[in-house]
């Protein structure tokens, strides 16, 4: 099956260009799956930013896991398809927490492929 993924980025200070993966959203049309998964490291953050608030990035993060959800507590983006949530997810914003590019792969398992990219590409 088919997947897109975005690789999520925490950037403490944007002047700096500088960014730690903290996240992947991972949508598979074919199989009707919209998941995240996410891990901070409060230790390697602070080192990018040692004023950043780690707890509204986990805050964010929880957001985006609510979206992926259908949690009402996610407002409007939450009751719309998975299809358009991964589209608001993957939309590029001008917060401490940004998606990466879109990326593309196939895979039998879309649980497995996201537990895979994020231990791969976030740690």
């Amino acid at each position: 099956m088919a997947y897109q993924y975005v690789v999520l980025r925490c950037v403490p200070r944007p002047d700096r260009e500088e960014f730690l993966n903290v996240g992947v959203v991972l949508h598979c049309q074919s199989s009707d799956f919209l998941d995240a998964d996410w891990s901070v490291d409060a230790d390697r953050l602070r080192a990018l930013d040692a004023q950043l608030d780690v707890d509204r990035v986990c805050e964010a993060l929880t957001f985006v896991d609510l979206v992926c959800r259908g949690d009402e507590r996610a407002g409007e983006a939450a009751r719309q398809s998975l299809g358009q949530r991964f589209g608001f997810l993957k939309a590029p914003r001008s917060t401490v927490l940004q998606p990466g590019p879109v990326h593309g792969g196939m895979t039998l398992d879309p649980a497995r492929q996201l537990r895979h990219l994020r231990e791969r590409l976030v740690g």
